[in-house]
């Protein structure tokens, strides 16, 4: 697990920097915001659950990621799905290649030249799946700024962000996210 972190942290770096250069922006504010101790290694397991007829059990309720960029690794059991004009793709496994999501923080600082991902798991009837998530984080008091002009988003740090989420979720139910910060 310590080699596929630092591979795939590796990764997630360079992916960022090519990211920001290609918006014309210095390729090092990654660098400099999203350290080793600020970005985090989630492993999944989604145990199999037996579904009722027309209906999904999710692993994961659908949502998008909070951070800069998410680089998945699953295994060759389904479950992933994307969102796309209002519906829902299965992602096909394949254990010989990464995923990599936008995050909302990649969204807003790009002023939403790259959007965030919606995404969903669905569990299996029979087997069980498993998935490991890197997640590019920033410094809790980072501020994120939109890079473009006229800015779609205001200025908000990481911390600010996390917190309305966790507000969100726990008074709604569910996660609001970026529209919260639309100018």
């Amino acid at each position: 697990m310590e080699q596929f972190a630092g591979t795939v942290s590796d990764l997630a770096n360079k992916l960022a920097e090519i990211l920001a250069e290609d918006l014309g922006h210095k390729s090092d504010y990654f660098k400099e915001n999203c350290l080793a101790n600020t970005c985090y290694l989630r492993m999944n397991r989604y145990p199999p659950c037996p579904m009722f007829p027309n209906s999904n059990v999710f692993g994961l309720m659908p949502h998008t990621d909070s951070d800069f960029l998410t680089i998945l690794y699953q295994d060759d059991v389904g479950g992933l799905q994307l969102v796309r004009d209002g519906q829902w793709f299965a992602v096909k496994p394949n254990p010989d290649a990464l995923i990599v999501n936008i995050g909302d923080l990649f969204q807003a600082w790009s002023n939403g030249v790259y959007k965030s991902v919606e995404h969903r798991v669905v569990t299996n009837p029979r087997v069980e799946r498993f998935s490991s998530a890197y997640f590019l984080c920033p410094f809790h008091d980072t501020v994120i700024k939109s890079c473009g002009q006229p800015p779609v988003y205001r200025n908000f740090s990481f911390r600010e962000y996390r917190q309305q989420v966790q507000d969100d979720v726990q008074k709604l139910g569910q996660k609001v996210g970026l529209p919260r910060f639309l100018l």
